[in-house]
């Protein structure tokens, strides 16, 4: 079980989706009210500053599943930002949907949501809208770094150390890591709150390369997300991640290497970057 959650929670990370090997998003979520998160006192979290995003950023990624064209995953970041009692929020979506045969044979329509302090770069409130081949569920998880408790509904709370992000806002917070000097070998860890359980995510940087994109060639930092081998995947290195080497720290590329195939995401798109890309002149 704890296998297959970190399997579904670094390819999230990569780009909100490949979960259940593929990605996508439900195209009309439900509104979610921040009546908790408005009773809280926002004035005494320390700040971080981020180079990385901005209001008005698009992503979009094209999903394959070996050769099969399987889906479209987007992350935005909303262009108008939140006023809860005199904090400012960033509200981020994660969408996309199933394509061609793979949505007939297996429909996916899955919706993520963070609201972030926009300069504590910490959650509040985070939303989970999962339909998979007709296997359905919802979460909203309201966060307190005050009191250190995440309330999940039903009169269920959880203790979480100060700083846990969740599954989307642990994706923005990674972009803000200094990685102007990493090494080969070294080690980036966050903590995240998934499914009940506060869950450590770990990537290990192992080189810098450029690669080929629908962009343009680009300088890219190459990582593998430290995971258990067993049922899922065989080798370490059958999971690897490659990011922009530059302020933005999007990823471009994606593959999973899993025991009933292989996953492959790939950008197509970008909108309002914070800073330019490091394209190979």
């Amino acid at each position: 079980m704890k296998r297959m959650k970190t399997t579904r929670i670094f390819i999230f990370g990569i780009a909100v989706g490949a979960l259940a090997f593929l990605s996508a998003t439900l195209n009309n979520a439900e509104t979610v009210s921040l009546e908790k998160v408005t009773r809280n006192n926002f004035t005494e979290l320390p700040s971080r500053k981020n180079t990385a995003f901005k209001e008005g950023e698009i992503l979009s990624y094209r999903l394959h599943y070996g050769p099969i064209n399987a889906g479209v995953a987007i992350l935005e970041v909303k262009p108008n930002l939140i006023d809860v009692n005199g904090r400012k929020v960033y509200h981020i979506v994660g969408s996309g949907y199933s394509t061609g045969s793979t949505d007939v044979f297996f429909k996916v329509r899955d919706r993520y949501e963070t609201y972030m302090d926009k300069d504590a770069l910490l959650p509040w409130l985070f939303v989970r809208r999962v339909n998979e081949g007709g296997y359905k569920f919802s979460q909203d998880y309201t966060f307190n770094h005050y009191t250190k408790k995440v309330d999940i509904g039903n009169n269920q709370n959880f203790d979480i150390p100060f700083g846990v992000q969740d599954m989307v806002s642990a994706f923005y917070s990674a972009r803000n890591l200094d990685l102007s000097h990493a090494k080969d070998g070294d080690i980036y860890s966050l903590t995240c709150f998934v499914d009940k359980e506060v869950w450590p995510l770990k990537i290990r940087f192992v080189g810098r390369e450029d690669i080929e994109t629908d962009l343009g060639k680009v300088h890219a930092l190459k990582f593998r997300p430290v995971v258990q081998k067993g049922r899922i995947f065989k080798h370490d290195e059958d999971l690897n991640v490659w990011i922009s080497d530059d302020n933005n720290h999007i990823p471009l590329r994606a593959q999973a290497d899993i025991l009933i195939g292989s996953i492959k995401m790939d950008i197509s798109s970008v909108k309002n970057l914070n800073s330019p890309l490091s394209f190979v002149r």
